[in-house]
């Protein structure tokens, strides 16, 4: 399934034609998920393949097997991607899925589902530049033109998988409506992987020895996934995905930004994000936190909270 050139429009959303199909949208939208299935949900650049390696790893106890013999596009498939039907179909065990679908077109299927679903939100910043470079690799999304054009676009939510601003408001905003959520930041993983792989685990009550820790946030940092063929889409075809355009992992940092946006347009998003999040308590990192270093011993039982942490179980 080729369909580089193809932008499919559902709900006045565009999504690539490449992966998406009316038939697979629908598909999304009316899906019967199980008690037992975990959900990923993100807009694309803030953090996805950092969950789904984070999830595949606290399942595993810290074994990488998995996570380094099948591909994340088939242990945690994309629902709203024509392949997803397939994959799901095959599959053994509790289901982890994957989706860049904003909450309205989720809502009335997440009604009345204990699926645990988790939220992986990054600065607005960032995942406009990271989503422009990924732009210019892949060769299924169209040109973004100059960083000021794309950035224009962007702002007025005339991207594929649409607005930043909704898809984020629209899901934090409707925690109470899901039964089991959790709220996590890029921000805060790149701070403390540590306490991000625990907290991952005790939302999905899979509870690790400090041993089994320290093996699945070996596994699932950023130089680790960078060389990971299983994560890095170096296994994508180059006609899809342009590797001398680019990496897919490019720098996984917090604060990059400032390497790309003009003052002029950094103020530009601070009004929008101001006026746009007005009605948010969310709060995001915009420049690099302070990482915290932990020794590897075990009985490290110490806790790091984000300024809005939502945590919600039943």
């Amino acid at each position: 399934m080729a369909r580089l050139d193809v932008t499919e429009t559902f709900h006045n959303i565009m999504f690539p034609g490449h992966m998406h199909t009316k038939d697979s949208l629908n598909y999304a939208i009316n899906f019967q998920f199980q008690d037992t299935d975990t959900v990923i949900v993100t807009y694309p650049k803030s953090g996805t393949t950092w969950m789904q390696e984070i999830i595949t790893l606290v399942l595993g106890k810290g074994d990488p097997t998995i996570a380094q013999t099948q591909p994340n596009w088939a242990r945690a498939p994309w629902l709203e991607q024509y392949y997803c039907v397939d994959v799901l179909k095959a599959s053994t065990g509790p289901r982890i899925i994957t989706t860049h679908l904003p909450y309205h077109l989720l809502a009335e299927a997440l009604q009345d589902s204990k699926a645990k679903v988790i939220y992986v939100a990054r600065n607005l910043k960032d995942v406009l530049v990271s989503y422009y470079h990924f732009h210019k690799m892949a060769n299924f999304l169209p040109d973004p033109g100059t960083f000021s054009d794309f950035l224009n676009d962007f702002l007025k939510g005339a991207v594929h998988y649409g607005s930043w601003f909704d898809h984020v408001n629209g899901w934090t905003s409707h925690t109470k409506d899901i039964h089991n959520f959790l709220y996590i930041t890029y921000e805060e993983m790149c701070k403390d992987l540590h306490v991000s792989v625990q907290k991952v685990s005790r939302f999905l009550q899979c509870n690790l020895t400090e041993d089994e820790l320290m093996l699945a946030q070996k596994h699932c940092s950023f130089n680790s996934m960078k060389e990971n063929t299983m994560v890095n889409y170096t296994l994508i075809p180059q006609e899809i995905m342009d590797h001398s355009k680019g990496k897919f992992m490019r720098k996984g940092k917090v604060g990059d930004w400032k390497n790309t946006f003009t003052e002029e347009q950094s103020r530009l998003v601070d009004d929008v994000y101001s006026s746009q999040m007005t009605d948010s308590s969310l709060l995001f990192k915009w420049e690099c936190p302070e990482k915290s270093v932990r020794p590897l011993m075990a009985n490290n039982t110490s806790e790091s909270h984000t300024p809005r942490e939502i945590v919600q179980l039943t």
